[in-house]
């Protein structure tokens, strides 16, 4: 059991960490967050690419895979599979097949949120 409770602490912790700088960077500086959420896609596919995001998830589990950077990591991984299986092809799928229940939770969980709220545009 103990074992467990670490998992979600060291989890929590590092997706935690991982937010630390997006929050930072919103906080300080005039950049939005559309640019910030590019920012870090962006880095997760650049990292995930060149193999350097993997020990992030394999020490963190889903507090490397929920965060940006982690839906980044999915795309060049499920790009890079697609490519093995499907050739050239699979460049245009892969990304796409890999990360289709976050894009469509992102997009039912989106519209909720702007039923409910409303958005304010930053100063």
């Amino acid at each position: 059991m103990m074992q467990d409770v670490w998992r979600y602490l060291l989890a929590f912790a590092i997706g935690g960490g991982l937010c630390i700088p997006a929050q930072i960077l919103i906080d300080r500086t005039k950049l939005t967050p559309a640019r910030i959420l590019v920012i870090y896609v962006v880095a997760g596919v650049v990292l995930g690419g060149v193999g350097l995001y993997q020990p992030v998830v394999d020490a963190a589990g889903a507090g490397g895979t929920t965060p940006l950077l982690g839906f980044g990591f999915l795309i060049a991984e499920g790009v890079r599979e697609a490519v093995g299986r499907q050739g050239l092809l699979g460049a245009l799928t892969g990304g796409l097949s890999a990360t289709a229940g976050g894009i469509a939770a992102a997009l039912v969980f989106g519209y909720l949120a702007c039923l409910l709220f409303r958005g304010k545009p930053k100063t």
